[in-house]
C-alpha cells in the first residue's frame, strides 16, 4: 500500500471520529473557518483552509449522512462546486458562506431542549454573526465609509474565546452522536434571508444615507426590528381586528377556500345521508361548484355514474373502491392535483364508512334473528323435554296410578300451554322480554308443582306475599337452570339440586353436588354462547342477557366440587351488572 492509499485510510478514520463527536466537528469547522478569514480571501492558504472547512461542513452537515457511499455523479458534483469556489473565492463567497453556516446552526436550535446544548449553538451561532458583521462586510465596504473603530485585531484574537466556551459546555449524548441534532429547514431559510437582508440593507444605507457602516449596521437592525414587531402585532387575532393571518389565508391562499365549502358541504351531507348509494353521487355531485371541475364519471364496485360534462382534460384518482375521473375547464397544476386527490381520498372514506356501516346493520339485524330463533329453539326443547316426561309416565304407570296422573296432568299442561303463548309472544315481539308479572308465592309454588317429581329440593321461603317478579325471566333462568343440572344428574350419580328464593325475590340460586364447570367452558360461560354436551352453552348466554335487560344479573356465584351455584339477583341502583 502505497503513501497515498495510507492518507486516505487516516483520513476516513477521522472523518469517522470527528462525525461521531459533533461537538469537536462544530468547532473544528469554526476554528478552520477563523483561520482562513484571519488569513485573507486574496491568500493560497485561505483558500486551502477554506477547502478543509467545505470538507468538515461535509461531515457536519443533516441532511446527507456523511458514511454514505459517494458515487462517482455525487463525487463528480461535489468536484465541480469545489472548482467553481476555489475561481471565484473571494469576500463574497466567504460571506454566502458564513450566511449559510449561520442559518443551519440557528436551524438547529428549534430542535433542543437541553439548556447547555441550546447555548452552545447559540454562542457558535453569534461567532458567526460577528464575523460577518465585524470582519467579512467591512472588507467590500469602501475604506472612506468604515467610519468607527476598526476591529479586526479585536476579532483575530477575540472571537477564539467563543470557542473556548463552547468547548466548556456539556452537551447532551443525543446531540453529541451523529444525527442527533435536526434542522428546522424553513427556519434556517428565514435567518439566511433574514442575515441577508441585514447584509444589503446595510449597504442600502450605507448608499442612499451617506451614513458610516457601523451606523448603518445600526439603522438596518432597527428597522428589521420594527418590522418583526409591526408583522407580530398585526399578525394576531384581537377583538375588533381579525389579523393577517386572517386576510392571508383567505385572500392570498384563495385556493384552499373551494375545497373548503366542500369538505362542509360533504360533513352535512355526510351526517344526514346514510345510504351509500345515495351518499356517493350526491357528494361527487357537489365538487361541480368548484371553479376548476366541470364534470366527471365515477365507478365504485358494481355501481357507476357521471355528473356535469365532459372536457379535453381530465384526470384520474384511483382508490378502493372508488374511482374517479375529473373533468376540468384547464390543466391541473401539481398543488391541485393533490388537493383533488385529497377531496377524492375524502369522498371514498366516507362512501367505505357507510358501505361497513350497513354491512353492520345487517350482521346486527341477522344476529338478532339468530339470537331470537335460538332462544325460543331452547324454549321449546324444554317444553318438549316436559312434554316428554308426562308421556313417559303415562306409559309406565298402571291403572291404579291414574289418579296421580290425572293430578299431574292438571298441574303440568297449563303451565306447559301458558309458556307456549309466552314463546309465541316472544316470536311475534322479539324485543319484549318483560312478561308480566306474578306474585312470587305463587310463582314458587308452581315451580315446586312442576318439578315435584324430579330430584330437586326447594328450600323453605318465607315470601311475602305482595312481593312480585317478572314471569318470563325467572321462568327462563329456572329452566335453563334446573334442565341443566337434571341433565348434569343423569351423568353423575348421587347429584342434589337445590333452589332458593329470598323473602323479597331479590335473590334466586340454584346449586348441585355436582362437579365443577371446566376452565375451557367457564370462561365464556354467560358471555357467549358456549357449545357444551352438559347443556351450560346458549340457554344461559340468552337467559343472562334477558336479565341484564331486565335490571338483573346472572352469575356463577360458586364453582367447587359439591358445590355449583347459579344466582340470579336484582341489581342495586347505579350498579350495573358485571358482565
Amino acid at each position: 500500500m502505497g503513501c497515498l492509499g495510507r492518507a486516505v485510510i487516516v483520513l476516513q478514520r477521522m472523518g469517522i471520529a470527528l462525525r461521531q463527536r459533533q461537538r469537536w466537528l462544530l468547532i473544528s469547522l469554526l476554528a478552520v473557518l477563523h483561520l482562513a478569514l484571519v488569513a485573507g480571501a486574496g491568500t493560497t492558504i485561505s483558500l486551502l483552509y477554506w477547502l478543509i472547512d467545505v470538507g468538515l461542513f461535509i461531515l457536519w452537515q443533516p441532511f446527507i449522512y456523511a458514511e454514505r457511499k459517494v458515487d462517482f455523479s455525487g463525487l463528480a458534483v461535489i468536484v465541480l462546486m469545489l472548482a467553481c469556489g476555489a475561481a471565484w473565492y473571494g469576500w463574497w463567497l466567504l460571506i454566502v458562506w458564513v450566511i449559510l453556516l449561520a442559518a443551519l446552526v440557528g436551524g438547529r436550535v428549534m430542535f433542543i431542549d437541553y439548556r447547555p446544548t441550546r447555548i452552545f449553538y447559540l454562542i457558535a451561532f453569534a461567532y458567526l454573526l460577528a464575523a460577518l458583521l465585524f470582519w467579512l462586510v467591512p472588507r467590500v465596504v469602501p475604506d472612506a465609509l468604515l467610519i468607527g473603530p476598526v476591529l479586526g485585531r479585536e476579532f483575530t484574537w477575540g472571537m477564539p474565546a467563543f470557542l473556548l466556551v463552547m468547548l466548556l459546555l456539556p452537551l447532551s449524548p443525543e446531540s453529541d452522536r451523529p444525527g442527533g441534532a435536526m434542522v428546522d429547514l424553513f427556519y434556517s431559510l428565514f435567518i439566511f434571508l433574514l442575515i441577508a437582508v441585514l447584509v444589503l440593507g446595510s449597504l442600502a444605507f450605507m448608499l442612499l444615507r451617506q451614513s458610516g457602516y457601523f451606523e448603518a449596521v445600526l439603522y438596518a437592525l432597527i428597522s428589521i426590528a420594527l418590522l418583526l414587531l409591526l408583522i407580530g402585532w398585526t399578525w394576531n387575532t384581537r377583538p375588533g381586528y381579525t389579523g393577517i393571518d386572517v386576510f392571508f389565508s383567505r385572500y392570498l391562499l384563495t385556493i384552499g377556500l373551494p375545497f373548503e365549502k366542500w369538505l362542509h358541504r360533504l360533513t352535512i351531507l355526510a351526517a344526514g345521508e346514510s345510504d351509500p348509494e345515495k351518499f356517493l353521487p350526491q357528494a361527487l355531485t357537489e365538487m361541480l361548484d368548484l371553479p376548476w371541475v366541470v364534470g366527471g364519471s365515477w365507478v365504485a364496485g358494481a355501481r357507476s355514474g357521471t355528473f356535469g360534462t365532459g372536457s379535453r382534460f381530465h384526470h384520474d384518482f384511483t382508490g378502493q373502491p372508488l374511482q374517479l375521473t375529473l373533468h376540468t375547464r384547464h390543466k391541473l397544476s401539481p398543488a391541485l392535483v393533490w388537493h383533488f386527490h385529497l377531496l377524492a381520498q375524502l369522498a371514498n372514506e366516507h362512501y367505505v364508512a357507510k358501505l361497513r356501516a350497513r354491512e353492520l346493520l345487517q350482521v346486527s339485524y341477522l344476529r338478532a334473528i339468530h339470537e331470537t330463533g335460538a332462544r325460543l329453539t331452547h324454549d321449546v326443547k324444554n317444553l318438549l323435554q316436559s312434554l316428554s316426561n308426562l308421556c313417559y309416565l303415562a306409559q309406565t304407570m298402571n291403572g291404579k296410578d291414574g289418579d296421580r296422573l290425572d293430578l299431574l296432568l292438571q298441574r303440568q299442561l297449563p303451565q306447559i300451554i301458558q309458556r307456549l303463548q309466552q314463546t309465541l309472544a316472544k316470536l311475534q315481539k322479539p324485543h319484549s322480554e318483560a312478561g308480566g308479572v306474578l306474585p312470587a308465592e305463587m310463582w314458587w309454588r308452581i315451580q315446586q308443582q312442576r318439578y315435584a317429581s324430579s330430584p330437586v329440593t326447594f328450600a323453605a321461603a318465607n315470601l311475602d306475599p305482595d312481593v312480585l317478579l317478572p314471569t318470563a325471566l325467572f321462568d327462563s333462568v329456572a329452566d335453563n337452570l334446573l334442565q341443566n343440572a337434571l341433565l348434569k344428574a343423569q351423568a353423575e350419580s348421587g347429584l342434589q339440586v337445590r333452589v332458593e328464593l329470598t323473602a323479597d325475590a331479590s335473590s334466586l340460586s340454584v346449586c348441585d353436588t355436582g362437579s365443577a364447570v371446566s376452565d375451557e367452558v367457564l370462561g365464556d360461560l354467560l358471555r357467549a354462547p358456549v357449545p357444551s354436551a352438559s347443556g351450560l352453552g346458549i340457554g344461559l348466554y340468552h337467559a343472562a342477557r334477558q336479565a341484564e335487560i331486565c335490571g338483573y344479573e346472572l352469575r356463577l356465584a360458586s364453582n367447587a366440587p359439591g358445590r355449583v351455584c347459579f344466582e340470579l339477583r336484582r341489581c342495586q341502583p347505579g350498579n350495573p351488572p358485571a358482565i
